[in-house]
C-alpha cells in the first residue's frame, strides 16, 4: 500500500476464503500489529488465541444461529480476549487490537472479518457465544472473549470504499 488512506479504503470484510493456508509468518505479522496497538494506560492486557485447526474452526462457525458461519471456511481464526478484572478498558483495547489486525491482514493481501462474541447468544439455548468459544478454544476463566477475527486469502473481490459515499453529514465541525 502506498498510504494509510489507500489501505483504509481497500480494507473490506471478506467472508469467503480460498483453501490456501495463512503462513506462520503472516500470522506473526498480523499479531505483531495487534501487540503494537495502543491500549489504555499502556497496560497491554489483551490476550490472543490463534487456531488453524479446521475441526475447531468448523465448530466456531456454528457458535451463533446467525453471523458466524463464515468462520468455518477460514484457514485461521484469532480470538481477541481481555482481562476485565485487571483492565476496565479491555473492550476498547481489544477492539483496537482487532482492527489493527484487520488492517495488517489487508496490507499483506489477506482478507479478514470480525465476528462479535461478547454479549451474543449462541445457537444453544441458554448458553452464550462466549461460553461456546471458551469450550472450543479452552479459554481460561480470567479472560473474556470480545470477538473472533477470521483471516485468509479472500475468494471474493471487493471494491474499495467509495469516498463519494462517505457520510459527512454525521460529522460536526465546531
Amino acid at each position: 500500500m502506498d498510504s494509510f488512506k489507500e489501505l483504509a479504503s481497500r480494507r473490506r470484510s471478506h467472508r469467503k476464503y480460498s483453501s490456501q493456508p495463512v503462513t506462520e509468518e503472516e500470522l506473526k505479522t498480523i499479531l505483531g500489529a495487534a501487540l503494537m496497538s495502543p491500549t489504555a494506560k499502556g497496560l497491554r492486557k489483551w490476550h490472543f488465541v490463534v487456531t488453524q485447526d479446521q475441526e475447531r474452526i468448523s465448530r466456531l462457525g456454528g457458535i451463533r444461529t446467525f453471523g458466524s458461519s463464515f468462520l468455518a471456511g477460514a484457514p485461521a481464526v484469532i480470538a481477541v480476549l481481555g482481562e476485565p478484572s485487571s483492565q476496565e478498558m479491555w473492550i476498547e483495547d481489544g477492539a483496537i487490537a482487532a482492527v489493527s489486525m484487520q488492517y495488517q491482514a489487508e496490507d499483506l493481501g489477506l482478507g479478514s472479518c470480525w465476528c462479535q462474541v461478547r454479549g451474543r447468544e449462541s445457537c444453544e439455548e441458554g448458553v452464550s457465544a462466549e461460553e461456546l468459544v471458551r469450550r472450543i478454544l479452552d479459554v481460561g476463566e480470567k479472560y473474556s472473549v470480545l470477538c473472533l477475527v477470521a483471516v485468509g486469502h479472500p475468494e471474493d473481490v471487493r471494491q474499495p470504499q467509495d469516498e463519494a459515499a462517505l457520510k459527512w453529514d454525521q460529522v460536526e465541525w465546531k
